[in-house]
């Protein structure tokens, strides 16, 4: 039976029954929306026949941030930490088989080893890209929500969530599709500043759109795990090893 959640401090112990399993979905998010959708640029049709750019892994990544403010909201910045710098080493080992896979001799009459390099092939630097956009922007996300969580005393989820979402994804992408894309075939500087705006309105909206869910997902995890976690004596640096 659900519990009235407790109001319990960041730095306090707790035995949580769905951390594993959000921290589970946090991380395959990351995975898959930076190897599928973060070198793909697509476009929409604007009526003066013109085309507006963005890159296709925005359709999908912007969950992850959503997940990462349900993390901070329900399990404290504490807890989220973790998450990210897990996050943050399958994004390393993501690289790492990328350049072995890719440097390995394909066997005879194999046709795809030109297809796995025109994806794969750059991924070093587009997860380097990933990594840095991704430590930045997660930290700085999760470090609003949890100051703001603790100023408005747990109220205005809404506020705490796009406004975190604003600082943090501005951040991820003004880094980076810069950092990943800049001075490739393809990627023409007016594309490539049309792409970071666009990225940064879009995963802005699409925190606003799919906050309803938010409300939901937060409010079912807070009564299951029965406590309320607010950020008040917590470390918040990004490289802290105690809970606190």
């Amino acid at each position: 039976m659900d519990q009235a959640p407790q109001r319990i401090d960041g730095t306090q112990r707790h035995s949580f029954r769905y951390y594993d399993l959000v921290m589970a979905a946090f991380v395959a998010i990351l995975l898959l929306s930076n190897i599928i959708g973060a070198s793909k640029p697509s476009y929409i049709p604007l009526p003066d026949g013109s085309q507006w750019s963005f890159g296709a892994g925005v359709l999908f990544f912007p969950v992850s941030y959503i997940i990462g403010d349900v993390l901070t909201e329900v399990y404290g910045y504490a807890r989220a930490r973790r998450v990210i710098w897990t996050g943050f080493a399958a994004l390393l080992f993501m690289a790492f088989m990328a350049a072995v896979v890719v440097a390995l001799p394909p066997a005879a009459g194999w046709p795809g080893q030109e297809a796995y390099e025109f994806v794969f092939g750059n991924s070093w630097r587009i997860v380097l890209a990933s990594m840095v956009a991704f430590w930045a922007g997660e930290f700085a996300n999760s470090f609003v929500l949890a100051r703001m969580k603790v100023w408005t005393q747990g109220r205005h989820l809404w506020m705490r969530t796009i406004g975190s979402t604003v600082v943090g994804q501005g951040l991820d992408s003004l880094i980076f599709y810069p950092l990943a894309f800049y001075g490739l075939a393809g990627w023409p500087p007016e594309q490539l500043w049309q792409v970071v705006v666009s990225q940064w309105l879009i995963k802005t909206a699409w925190e606003v759109l799919l906050t309803p869910v938010t409300y939901q997902v937060v409010g079912f995890l807070k009564r299951r795990e029965g406590v309320e976690v607010f950020d008040t004596h917590t470390d918040f640096s990004p490289f802290a090893t105690r809970k606190g």
